[in-house]
């Protein structure tokens, strides 16, 4: 009879891998400025607006791609 110790233990699985398919966030930036007067301003105005909102296109395409990925990610380990 040989003893526990001395028989072999199932191999451990390989770890799953994750591949991160996802953009590297960027820093958003507004456009530099210095009105003059206050239609300057008013274009500052609705160019600061734009940047800001490609800015958060830029980190809501980045956070639905975490959460697709995530979602995948939990797909696979309820299959396997």
């Amino acid at each position: 009879m040989p003893l526990s110790a001395c028989t072999s233990t199932p191999p451990t699985p390989a770890p799953t891998l994750i591949i991160n398919q996802c953009a590297t966030p960027s820093p958003c930036t507004l456009p530099a400025s210095n009105p003059n007067n206050n239609g300057d301003l008013n274009l500052q105005l609705e160019q600061s607006e734009v940047a800001w909102a490609q800015c958060a296109v830029k980190v809501d395409t980045i956070i639905n791609c975490h959460a697709n990925a995530q979602q995948e990610g939990e797909a696979k380990e309820h299959v396997e």
